[in-house]
């Protein structure tokens, strides 16, 4: 918006590395506070985490997005993009995977009905949620391990029965270092809504997905003067006598005065060798999940719920998002559209399967939990696999997170590490984005340095 707005631009040349809805954001905000940015990504298109891909003739999202009317953040940007009024809300049904059984969980009678727990039980969990809704000193809970947290308030026997198999589920066997922020963080999420005045949470969606909100947000770069370079995947950041040095695969180089990185920590600690020994520690000891996600276009629903918790140990998946169940149909050409998400760790075997190897085994695992499915029905099955998808909230995390600017002048790093208080979702990135650049509109401009020097001089 800078050069629409006739502003001037800076003459300290930034570069931002990582072309996903955070460095998307963040190169949106600096061009608008008049700096000169040049975006890089290494992929042959933008979005990241966001970006769109194929499923046979539909075109839709490669991971499973979905919009609250609590994201104020993210709703103002898609406000920006001439996309918010465009959103549809839906009010969505949530399903129940235990014992071998599918039950629905989408109200309070269905939960005072719920078999797996007693009444107690019940009571219990229910105190949980409202426990966790209601906290406002996150911090408090960061020095608490989840599980000590939720034994505490659920129970024993809830925690067995429901809490510790969706952790394994989500976390793996990090959900012993894990602390009760995360959990925190995921029922206010659901809760923000209600905090706002709205008698509940609907979800929402752009039509087009973020197939439509890239490309809309590609061009609003363009708009801002930004230059974006696709298929520029970085391998190291030096500072040079002119400023902060560039290296990517192709070989080539790029010099800038201030440079920005969004990449995961430990690929930051790799392609930045003059950090001191603290900065690579800390950073090489983020623990993160990454993730095996399929995407399968059904001819028919599975159950009409947009999210299904599974606790069986069985499923070789973390849960069911149906689409469909919140997406028109009409979006996927009639079909069905679902996500099976698998939560793992960067170095977990899984990711060496082939997706052969994944369709078999997750199908299986449907034909069970669905009796009416059959695998004719697919009509298109793909995999997606990301190693570092988002850092594990372990006891005391803020503690030990290094700062966003290092001690290599001009160099800071930003990623989904620095999310503190909330979920990674497309919402808290696109706040992060935002109190980044803030942070960065401190550092002067080419002209308030000139003019502080000439100050100086002229003292």
């Amino acid at each position: 918006m800078g050069d629409r707005l006739g502003m001037s631009k800076d003459s300290v040349r930034w570069g931002i590395v990582g072309g996903g809805m955070l460095g998307m954001t963040l190169a949106h905000r600096l061009a608008q506070q008049g700096r000169r940015v040049t975006l890089f990504e290494s992929a042959s298109h933008l979005g990241g985490l966001a970006s769109p891909w194929t499923l046979g003739d539909v075109v839709w999202d490669r991971h499973y997005h979905v919009t609250l009317l609590s994201d104020r953040y993210l709703r103002t940007l898609l406000r920006e993009l001439d996309l918010e009024a465009d959103m549809a809300w839906v009010r969505t049904r949530t399903g129940f995977y235990i014992d071998g059984h599918l039950y629905s969980m989408s109200n309070m009678i269905e939960f005072l009905r719920f078999p797996p727990l007693g009444l107690v039980g019940k009571l219990r969990l229910a105190i949980t949620i409202l426990r966790a809704a209601h906290t406002k000193n996150w911090k408090a809970l960061e020095r608490v391990p989840v599980t000590d947290w939720l034994r505490r308030w659920s129970g024993r026997r809830t925690f067995e029965r429901i809490w510790l198999p969706l952790l394994r589920s989500k976390l793996g066997e990090s959900y012993r270092h894990t602390s009760a922020a995360f959990i925190w963080a995921t029922i206010a999420r659901m809760y923000a809504a209600r905090r706002r005045g709205l008698k509940r949470e609907m979800f929402g969606y752009v039509p087009g997905g973020y197939a439509r909100i890239v490309d809309r947000f590609a061009a609003h770069l363009a708009d801002d003067g930004v230059a974006v370079k696709l298929g520029h995947g970085i391998r190291r950041v030096r500072r040079s006598a002119d400023g902060v040095t560039l290296e990517f695969e192709s070989g080539a180089q790029e010099t800038f005065d201030q440079v920005v990185l969004t990449i995961p920590a430990a690929v930051a600690a790799r392609v930045c060798p003059d950090l001191t020994p603290d900065e690579k520690a800390k950073l090489a000891g983020i623990r993160y999940q990454g993730i095996i996600c399929a995407s399968a276009l059904l001819k028919e629903p599975l159950a009409g719920f947009y999210v299904t918790n599974i606790t069986e140990p069985w499923v070789p998946f973390t849960a069911v998002i149906e689409m469909s169940a919140l997406v028109d149909r009409r979006h996927f050409n009639g079909n069905t559209l679902v996500y099976l998400p698998k939560y793992v760790p960067p170095d977990d075997p899984a990711f060496a399967l082939s997706d052969d190897e994944l369709e078999d085994g997750f199908l299986a695992a449907l034909e069970r939990m669905y009796p009416h499915f059959q695998r004719s029905q697919i009509l298109c099955f793909r995999v997606s696999r990301v190693r570092h998808v988002f850092a594990l909230p372990t006891v005391d995390y803020s503690r030990h997170l290094p700062p966003m600017t290092t001690s290599i002048p001009g160099v800071h790093i930003v990623n989904s590490a620095h999310i503190l208080n909330g979920t990674l979702n497309t919402n808290e990135t696109v706040q992060l984005a935002e109190q980044a650049a803030a942070r960065f509109a401190s550092i002067p401009t080419l002209a308030a340095q000139h003019a502080a020097t000439l100050e100086h001089v002229q003292r």
